[in-house]
């Protein structure tokens, strides 16, 4: 894999990367163009000089070939944190085992051995056809018990497994759901909720499939199994990995700018009242997250209580990336604990279920250095697994909290590094006249209003957690970013959609590279659209969506322009 490592020479703009540099590169449909490098950094039709780079000078590799979304950032290197950045690199590939230091961790339950399974390429997640956790499999289960009906989207998370279900264990335990027993079926639509036929106005035809997912009562670990909470409706939704590079510039736009982008929308289109008081004309109180103790960027201490504004992961449940998706992800996914999470990612349900485990317990029984071994009796090993496996009593009775963080804090700093590190590959092919129009017909019928196109970081006076002690981390003031989001949840109403129904628009700066990153250009939130075209249709499959009229303008536009808009969107 080819990784630029560039000097960025932002007065003659040239890449000096052997081997890797963009004069030739594959595009989303399959042909080499010929090199745009020295449009690079100039105005060209309706682009300025400064939407070459989506995520600013400080943000952006110039890079663009297969190994792009490893590459740090300008202000990375600028800011003298590469060694950091390289070492938090580590921990994101790395496989995680439940002995080997540094890299210690993995269990007793788990969902993936390292993040990079479930980011390839540092890219999104890739569709599947079936349900196994390894290399390449970005999904995450969701198990809810649905309100308004079986197939809702809606309703609360069962308490028997975590928010993010695990599929994997260490022996001897068993997993909480037998990942074996998931059935994922991939099923066509046959025909559109809206009324839009599955044909072009011209003829061409577009396919659209959506996952069905089973698990069976008898798939549950866990005592009581979901199926016996005295609800016994339980549902099941998919959800992939997103891409990872740019948050930090995410990270750094404003709260005052994100409030008037709802302002703006507020008046013209539902939106989640768990985040906008419409009343008010103000955010809800939900829609703030209560952080831990800290420091922000300028060196003023951040109390526990302070506040920010949720903004990170489909559902918006996280605020500041420096305690968001990543720095969650990296503790419940391989269930690696730290200073700051000494305690397991795991259920009173699941503890309670192995306790009583006659296999589990003799097989503990037949090895004495297991931590689970107490005093050797059937009695006293379950004991033992009862109250360690437990999160509430393994975190917080001193008699039962013996498990040493596996995460060092230097570890956790130099994974901070990284996640906030990470760049956005330069724009491509904007000189193209079929990209320029298609930049015209995007903004025309209706795609910007959700997608935004652009957004000013100002300070990023970014919020960072005590364990970082003040060291820092890279920093993007003042830069304009070209991120394509509104960074508000809207509702799209698909078959079979996403949990909870609303869902934040989906940033696009990049992703016309994720075929040669990842292999493929799955979107959406569970990989449903093999294709931008595909995409693009879902967000009209019911006339409920918020984007239903901008897919129905998108419908009846010549060939010519459909295709523009794909290959606008490829380009950012």
């Amino acid at each position: 894999m080819c990784k630029a490592k560039q000097i960025l020479l932002w007065g003659s703009l040239a890449l000096l990367a052997s081997g890797c540099g963009p004069d030739n590169y594959s595009t989303a449909f399959g042909s080499k163009r010929e090199s745009d490098a020295k449009y690079v950094g100039q105005a060209v039709g309706n682009f300025t000089a400064d939407e070459w780079y989506p995520a600013g000078r400080l943000g952006t590799t110039l890079n663009v070939t297969e190994g792009c979304y490893e590459d740090e950032t300008p202000a990375t290197d600028e800011q003298g944190l590469m060694t950091a950045f390289n070492l938090g690199e580590a921990a994101f590939e790395r496989n995680f085992t439940l002995n080997t230091a540094p890299f210690k961790g993995l269990g007793p339950a788990y969902l993936r051995t390292s993040c990079l399974d479930c980011h390839p390429g540092y890219g999104h997640g890739k569709r599947q056809q079936f349900y196994r956790a390894g290399f390449g499999n970005g999904y995450l289960l969701v198990i809810y018990h649905p309100v308004d009906g079986a197939n809702s989207d809606d309703g609360p998370y069962v308490a028997e497994v975590t928010g993010m279900p695990q599929t994997k264990a260490v022996a001897p335990f068993l997993p909480p759901v037998d990942e074996e027993q998931i059935q994922l079926t991939w099923v066509p639509v046959t025909e559109m909720e809206s009324g839009l036929p599955m044909a072009f106005p011209d003829g061409e035809k577009y396919e659209l499939i959506y996952p069905e997912l089973t698990i069976p009562k008898s798939a549950f670990n866990t005592d009581p199994t979901p199926y016996d909470t005295g609800n016994q409706a339980v549902a099941f939704r998919l959800e992939s990995t997103i891409g990872i590079g740019g948050t930090g510039l995410l990270d750094a736009i404003p709260e005052e700018d994100i409030k008037a982008q709802y302002q703006a929308e507020a008046p013209y289109v539902e939106l989640n009242p768990a985040f906008w008081d419409k009343e008010a004309n103000d955010f809800a109180a939900t829609a703030w997250y209560t952080l831990a103790e800290g420091r922000f960027a300028d060196g003023t201490p951040a109390p526990a209580g302070t506040k920010k504004l949720k903004r990170f992961t489909y559902a918006m449940t996280r605020a500041s990336l420096q305690d968001g998706a990543g720095a969650n992800a990296i503790w419940n996914i391989t269930n690696v604990s730290r200073s700051d999470r000494p305690y397991l990612y795991t259920t009173k349900a699941w503890a309670k279920a192995m306790s009583e485990n006659a296999s589990v317990i003799a097989a503990i029984q037949a090895d004495p250095s297991s931590p689970y071994y107490a005093d050797g009796t059937p009695e006293g090993i379950a004991d033992a697994v009862l109250h360690l496996l437990d999160p509430s009593t393994s975190q917080f009775d001193n008699a039962w909290h013996n498990f040493e963080p596996e995460m060092s804090d230097e570890q956790y700093y130099n994974f901070l590094v990284w996640h906030r590190g990470l760049s956005v590959p330069r724009a491509r092919d904007l000189n193209r006249e079929e990209v320029q129009r298609g930049k015209t017909v995007f903004t025309e019928i209706g795609c910007a209003t959700c997608h935004r196109p652009s957004w000013k970081t100002k300070g990023d006076n970014y919020w960072a957690p005590a364990v970082v002690d003040g060291k820092p981390l890279p920093r993007y003031e003042n830069q304009t970013i070209w991120p394509y989001t509104d960074m508000i949840q809207h509702r799209l109403y698909m078959k079979n959609g996403i949990h909870g129904s609303w869902c934040r628009t989906t940033p696009l700066w990049g992703r016309g590279l994720s075929k040669a990153n990842t292999g493929a250009e799955d979107r959406l939130h569970d990989d449903r659209a093999r294709n931008v075209i595909e995409a693009i249709m879902w967000h009209g499959y019911s006339k409920n969506s918020d984007a239903y009229k901008a897919t129905e303008k998108f419908y009846y536009l010549s060939p010519a322009d459909r295709q523009a808009v794909v290959a606008f969107i490829d380009a950012i």
